[in-house]
């Protein structure tokens, strides 16, 4: 199929969007793409992706058809797409499109199977549903991948355990865990985004509140430096000893989910997995709690549980779900428990994914060049595309560094002092 989109009519306000990102994305707009354009090193390429459909992800699309490229991008999630780009998007030459806001299951699998069965060369993911869907549905396609990418800590977990398994069949880029990516985006993009998008659904005031944060991950970290410099009072849960120390160690106050269940005002999961709020910690939870996911997917907030345990619900605001339960309770889920930044916000902010798409943009290119190189396995970004990346972004900073002499390069090297 061509093209499957809800409202084409909103073009020209997409391309405004993307014109905004654009102007702050310097390294993967502007640099990588004037490279790309007069190189070509994807040329006669199909580029299969599942990303959410943002102004930023039109960035990417745009480089990769700049560097010679062909593109069919998929939405990651049902509610994060952008209609506006969307069809901005899918008005451009070597561009399809397969995504709108508010999609069935169906739906969505249904659009990740289009850019299967397409038989993709390199396929860029977030979340690992297409590298999943790939493995269990289309094997023979799967075999002749070039390669792929992984834009986030849920869907590189999956790559890892297919990795473990046995089961990949081609060599798949982590570029959640580039420094230049997770440091980054995962702390700054999602710390500053979910918080956005918290407020965005509710319009709390944060200064003074128990904000529970589960997870003490880069996500988790950014969410509670960002949450206690709005002035609340910050609780992080963990399963991770080391992760739990540290936050001690940053200032934060560290419990059980069960015992942060009983006082908490409002809870934020960053964690990966699934049932991290649970019917016990419903069952505590105060009379007005706010819960909100910033992890990939709507399993981390077990929605089962709560609608088991309501006696009603109603929609009491755009992305506020109100639960009542049979003592009077209630209790608020945001977004449906999807993702927060992108179903109530925009996602995160362009400067932060200029660094995380200018690491798929130069991994993808990477991929292309090391054609029958790399065996399936997970692999790192590689470090000089890292480096690559933190360089071309201090450049469009205006922001120039030091550099080791010949004789500190030597003492660095030598073991003799």
């Amino acid at each position: 199929m061509a093209s499957k989109i809800k409202h084409p009519e909103l073009a020209d306000r997409g391309r405004l969007q993307i014109e905004w990102a654009e102007k702050h994305m310097p390294v993967v707009a502007k640099f990588i793409r004037e490279r790309f354009a007069a190189e070509k090193p994807l040329n006669g390429i199909r580029v299969g992706a599942v990303l959410h459909v943002t102004k930023e992800t039109a960035a990417l699309v745009r480089t990769l058809v700049a560097g010679g490229a062909v593109v069919r991008l998929a939405a990651s999630n049902p509610l994060s797409t952008q209609d506006d780009v969307a069809a901005a998007l899918a008005s451009e030459e070597g561009i399809e499109v397969c995504a709108w806001r508010g999609m069935s299951e169906d739906e969505y699998f249904d659009c990740i199977r289009w850019i299967a069965s397409w038989e993709p060369n390199i396929v860029i993911d977030d979340g690992g549903d297409l590298h999943a869907t790939l493995h269990k549905e289309y094997l023979d396609i799967a075999a002749r991948v070039w390669g792929g990418t992984e834009e986030t800590t849920t869907g590189v977990i999956r790559l890892r355990a297919m990795e473990r398994e046995g089961v990949l069949k081609y060599p798949a880029i982590a570029v959640n865990d580039a420094k230049t990516k997770m440091m980054f985006d995962n702390r700054y993009g999602t710390g500053q985004s979910a918080i956005d998008g918290i407020l965005r659904a509710t319009n709390i005031l944060l200064a003074g509140k128990r904000v529970v944060v589960a997870g003490y991950g880069w996500v988790g970290r950014g969410i509670a430096i960002r949450a206690r410099g709005m002035g609340a009072r910050v609780i992080v849960t963990e399963v991770d000893p080391i992760k739990a120390l540290e936050a001690v160690m940053d200032g934060f106050e560290v419990m059980p989910m069960k015992e942060a269940a009983k006082i908490g005002d409002v809870f934020i999961t960053a964690t990966g997995n699934k049932k991290v709020i649970r019917r016990e910690h419903f069952e505590v939870m105060k009379d007005g709690a706010i819960l909100a996911n910033a992890g990939h997917f709507n399993v981390e907030i077990w929605v089962p549980d709560l609608e088991e345990l309501a006696v009603s619900k109603r929609q009491v605001r755009p992305y506020v779900t109100e639960y009542t339960l049979a003592d009077g309770r209630k209790i608020y889920l945001l977004a449906e428990g999807r993702l927060v930044n992108l179903v109530a916000a925009e996602g995160h902010p362009s400067e932060v994914m200029d660094m995380s798409f200018a690491n798929q943009a130069l991994s993808v290119e990477y991929l292309v060049k090391s054609r029958g190189k790399l065996e399936p396995k997970v692999y790192n970004v590689p470090r000089e595309i890292d480096e690559e990346v933190a360089r071309l972004k201090l450049k469009a900073m205006g922001i120039e560094i030091d550099k080791l002499t010949e004789e500190q390069k030597q003492y660095l090297e030598s073991w003799k002092l």
